[in-house]
């Protein structure tokens, strides 16, 4: 009988040069992972875009409301007036991120809804994450169009701007004046609309609309409450035409009208039944208090019929 064939010992210590040829390939594709990983980080340029569609309509220039521009990154870090907006590493406790979800009132975009999608959303919160990063934005080859400069029906989003730039700031909760003024909100486009306790927007129907009446200064005090500088002819044009066009939503969709709802309105008596150019309808059981003749400053108090008309329950003398 033959020798016992002997096994081969393992070999447990291999050569440096084979260790690193064996595993060369993998180091680098980690390596490559990594780095792929690390350039894949978000910063400004990637939410730049959705602020230059969505925020900076209001949120730029000297009248951006509470001082707060979202036009440049050093604008979003520095924050508002109240303080910052976004804490690095924390989304959940970024103030940011609380409006852009509605988790923080009044949410954000004014203009909306439709207010950002999740995955928008997600990319804010990834932003913070990955350290809040300036990045390189490339100026807009086009400037983006005026909100003044419109075709078709108005819509609310073209003239949601001009209210967050010069009314939201004391016309929402904890605004410059505490609660906003006789409880009227201009933060969103129901609010702007509603008449839970009175109308202060009648499709189609502006010279019933207190609110239109109210920045033209037919009804006082004139607003906004910080003028002058008041709007602008182009401004009060543009939210003239919204209420002619129906009051419409973002979406180009009219308001109803609300019919039965109360109305007050303030301005001068032209004619027994004209407040300046709004034409009333005086009923027989219509009260006239301390006896307003044409020429006055009257308050009228009414509801609104199925064809906007403001059907007057009393008109009373204003001092």
């Amino acid at each position: 009988m033959g020798k016992p064939k002997q096994r081969k010992k393992p070999e447990l210590w291999k050569p440096i040069e084979v260790l690193h040829a064996q595993t060369a390939p993998v180091l680098l594709a980690v390596m490559a992972l990594v780095s792929s990983t690390a350039l894949a980080a978000t910063d400004f340029s990637d939410i730049d875009q959705i602020l230059q569609a969505r925020c900076v309509m209001c949120h730029a220039g000297p009248a951006a409301p509470l001082g707060l521009r979202l036009d440049s990154h050093d604008g979003l870090l520095t924050g508002s007036s109240r303080g910052v907006i976004v804490a690095a590493g924390d989304p959940a406790g970024s103030e940011l991120i609380k409006r852009l979800k509605g988790t923080s009132l009044p949410r954000m975009p004014m203009t909306g809804p439709p207010y950002l999608a999740d995955d928008e959303v997600a990319l804010f919160e990834q932003w913070i994450l990955d350290g809040m990063r300036s990045g390189t934005v490339s100026e807009p080859s086009v400037s983006a169009p005026s909100p003044l400069a419109v075709a078709g029906p108005v819509r609310y989003d073209q003239v949601a701007p001009i209210f967050a730039t010069r009314c939201v700031k004391c016309h929402t909760e904890k605004g410059l004046m505490g609660g906003p003024p006789e409880g009227y909100r201009l933060t969103s486009y129901a609010n702007t609309i509603s008449a839970a306790d009175r109308v202060r927007v009648v499709p189609f129907s502006p010279e019933a609309s207190e609110l239109l009446r109210r920045i033209r200064g037919q009804a006082l005090p004139k607003m906004p409450f910080d003028g002058p500088p008041f709007l602008t002819d182009d401004e009060i044009a543009l939210i003239e035409q919204w209420i002619a066009d129906g009051a419409r939503d973002s979406a180009g969709s009219p308001a109803p009208i609300p019919v039965g709802s109360r109305v007050r309105l303030h301005g001068k008596l032209v004619s027994s039944n004209r407040l300046d150019d709004l034409t009333l309808v005086i009923t027989g059981s219509t009260r006239r208090d301390k006896s307003p003749s044409p020429g006055d400053y009257i308050e009228v108090r009414g509801t609104l019929d199925a064809d906007g008309r403001v059907v007057v329950d009393r008109l009373r003398l204003r001092k």
